[in-house]
């Protein structure tokens, strides 16, 4: 997903999401499935971001 979230991007995450079989709309696992992708992915990001500054760091 981009920075700024438009309308398309929005669209698409609630189209991949919606369930309605489900009462409130949506598919529960899809929908966790995807935010733990996306906390997996900032992880892996910010990891990568404390190796450059810890190597920048290093006299």
């Amino acid at each position: 997903m981009t920075q700024t979230e438009d309308g398309s991007e929005a669209e698409r995450i609630e189209e991949l999401i919606a369930s309605e079989a489900s009462p409130v709309g949506i598919d529960a696992k899809k929908t966790h499935v995807l935010i733990i992708q996306k906390l997996l992915e900032i992880e892996r990001r910010l990891e990568r971001i404390e190796l450059r500054l810890e190597s920048r760091a290093e006299p």
